[in-house]
């Protein structure tokens, strides 16, 4: 994986480490097996970073911050909106996942980077929230564990949302007396409706999976071990299906769409022949080959 924010390395593997062996007769023994923990590998692996790479269609961004379970540096927030940029205009990636690394989705923002200043506090999440919004392609947030604060605001921003049993969502503003952003406010409500949104912000309560899921804050709840071989799946099946279906039905379910977008999806609709080819191939019983792909900007 290509990191954001800190030195390129491979892998998203925990910080490998162990204590002395109980039965170890000198405690500060070291196996010559064992990983160095001490080097400037393992520093860089403690670094907070957002990590990204790229296969058969699916770009993966990993949010990395394992002393802070995955907490949101500025400069993290910062990182976040430019890699989008060049995954949504990569021909290679038709779907994107974001997810935490090891067993934490994201803890919010690591509020001991931050001033406490009131623009920086309140509005450093803002950018990122919303050029995930805007992402052009498929999002889904694969959650595991704490998704909390800006964590839970990224998930929101996803167009869809799976979690392993034990994930723990909460938006937690009135804890620190941060004046929730309006636009963030109004994703929640459409995510949640006004009842629980209110509970979320007004108390700043954590809630389980099952009542995520019951109030549409999460679309799928995995059994544990079961997130990755599903979101695989899911995947899989995204990057199959025409990107000119669901480009142009992510601008409609986004909201109020001008008039001459809509003759644009529909003169696409025209041009691309995706329809022709989707029912030749239901009737050819073989997979169809869609060809549409967004026009470079």
């Amino acid at each position: 994986m290509r990191s954001e924010g800190a030195a390129a390395r491979p892998g998203h593997e925990g910080p490998g480490s162990r204590g002395p062996d109980t039965n170890d007769p000198d405690p500060n023994h070291r196996d010559t097996n064992d990983p160095d923990t001490s080097g400037p590998d393992t520093i860089r692996r403690m670094e907070p970073s957002l990590e990204h790479e790229v296969a058969d269609g699916i770009a993966t961004v990993v949010i990395r911050h394992p002393a802070k379970r995955n907490a949101m540096t500025p400069g993290m927030w910062r990182a976040l909106p430019p890699l989008l940029a060049r995954l949504a205009t990569d021909p290679a990636v038709r779907a994107l996942v974001l997810t935490g690394d090891g067993d934490t989705f994201c803890a919010g923002a690591d509020i001991g980077s931050l001033s406490a200043t009131y623009e920086e506090t309140a509005g450093i999440a803002l950018p990122a929230e919303e050029a995930l919004a805007a992402f052009p392609k498929p999002t889904l947030a694969a959650v595991r564990g704490y998704c909390v604060g800006g964590g839970c605001q990224l998930a929101a921003a996803c167009d869809l949302r799976f979690a392993e049993e034990g994930a723990q969502f909460g938006i937690t503003p009135a804890k620190l007396g941060i004046v929730y952003a309006r636009s963030s406010t109004r994703r929640l409500v459409e995510l949640v409706g006004p009842a629980t949104a209110k509970f979320l912000l007004f108390s700043g309560e954590l809630i389980d999976t099952e009542r995520a899921l019951r109030t549409g804050l999460l679309d799928e709840v995995l059994p544990a071990g079961g997130l990755d071989k599903r979101v695989a799946e899911f995947m899989r099946v995204l990057v199959s299906r025409s990107q000119l279906t669901q480009a142009a039905a992510k601008e409609f379910a986004a909201g109020p769409v001008e008039p001459d977008r809509v003759a644009y999806w529909q003169e696409q609709a025209g041009e691309s022949k995706e329809a022709a080819e989707g029912i030749a191939a239901f009737f050819e019983r073989r997979p169809p080959r869609f060809r549409w792909s967004p026009p470079a900007e």
